[in-house]
C-alpha cells in the first residue's frame, strides 16, 4: 500500500502543526468557557454557548446582559481569528511542499529567474 507523499516527508512538521491547532482550539475553547460561566450560565451551557461561537455557529441561549452581549461579541470575533490562524498552521506544510515542488522545477527548466536558460551565457 502507497503511503501518501505529504506523510512521508513531512510527517513531524504535520504532527507539530496538528499540535499547535488542537492547543490554540483547546486554549480558545477553554477561555470560551470560563467566560460564558462567568457572565451568563453553568458549565454544561458555558460549554456548548463556547464550541457554538467558536465553531461559526454562534450562542445558543440569549444573552441578557451588557456584560453577556459584549463577552460574547469580542468571543466571537476572537473566536473568527483562532479559525484563521488554526487554517493557516495546517496549511502551512501543504503550501510549503507546493512552493519547494515549484522552485525545484523552474530550477529544473533552468528559468531565467534563477539565472539559467536561454539567454545565459
Amino acid at each position: 500500500m502507497r503511503t501518501h507523499w505529504f506523510l512521508t516527508h513531512h510527517g513531524h512538521r504535520w504532527e507539530q502543526q496538528l499540535l499547535r491547532a488542537v492547543v490554540a482550539i483547546a486554549l480558545s475553547l477553554s477561555l470560551g468557557i470560563l467566560g460564558y460561566h462567568a457572565i451568563a450560565s453553568g458549565w454544561v451551557d458555558a460549554f456548548l454557548n463556547a464550541a457554538m461561537i467558536l465553531g461559526g455557529m454562534g450562542p445558543v441561549d440569549p444573552l441578557t446582559g451588557t456584560g453577556a452581549k459584549l463577552f460574547a461579541g469580542a468571543y466571537a470575533l476572537f473566536s473568527g481569528l483562532v479559525l484563521v490562524g488554526v487554517a493557516g498552521l495546517l496549511l502551512a506544510p501543504v503550501f510549503h511542499h507546493v512552493l519547494r515542488e515549484h522552485g525545484k522545477e523552474r530550477a529544473r527548466l533552468g528559468s531565467p529567474a534563477d539565472g539559467g536558460g536561454e539567454g545565459s551565457g
